[in-house]
């Protein structure tokens, strides 16, 4: 049996306090992405996107919770998902989950890997920032979003960190840690 491997894993954590910070990213060419708010959450749908975006990027958290877990995260107030499709087919999403005093957090970002590349991740991005900029018009008992943030590491997609900072995202704290590498099953084991 083999040692774990361990390397150093390093967390940006980036920020917008203001909707003019936004410089967004016209759409890609044509008129084959849209996005859409999946408005009823559902774990299995969630899930497939988690799985799917993140399976090559190692993300793991998520694989673990049951159902119900699913629909507890999803089912709050303010809790909301945005997914890009090209042409009828998923491509990636967005859900920023809000948190206390007009904060605003986008937990997960990314595209299905045959989607990347392909200047997709930058309208999303934008079209999500304004979406949590503008969180409180679908979620009246919230009060209005003041602060809009992030995480990434060195783990994610070689053009993440790219993506955030034009996008208007300023860099507040940078953490490094030593980690130890988990297998990812993809959007399915084996894959």
């Amino acid at each position: 049996m083999s040692e774990p491997t361990t390397f150093t894993l390093t967390t940006w954590s980036l920020e917008m306090t203001s909707p003019a910070d936004l410089v967004p990213s016209p759409a890609p060419p044509g008129d084959d992405v849209t996005i859409v708010r999946a408005e009823v959450p559902s774990p299995e749908f969630s899930r497939f996107l988690y799985a799917s975006v993140g399976g090559d990027i190692h993300w793991t958290d998520r694989l673990s919770l049951t159902r119900a877990e699913w629909v507890a995260q999803l089912d709050r107030p303010g809790v909301e998902t945005w997914v890009a499709y090209d042409r009828g087919t998923p491509a990636g999403y967005v859900e920023f989950d809000p948190q206390p005093d007009g904060v605003v957090e986008i937990v997960y970002f990314g595209l299905l890997p045959e989607f990347r590349g392909r200047r997709i991740g930058g309208y999303l991005l934008s079209e999500g920032i304004r979406r949590a900029w503008d969180l409180a018009a679908r979620w009246p008992e919230r009060e209005p979003t003041r602060r809009v943030w992030l995480h990434t590491c060195s783990l994610d997609g070689p053009t993440a960190m790219d993506n955030y900072l034009k996008r208007g995202f300023r860099l507040f704290r940078t953490e490094t840690e030593q980690a130890t590498a988990t297998p990812t099953p993809g959007p399915w084991p084996g894959a």
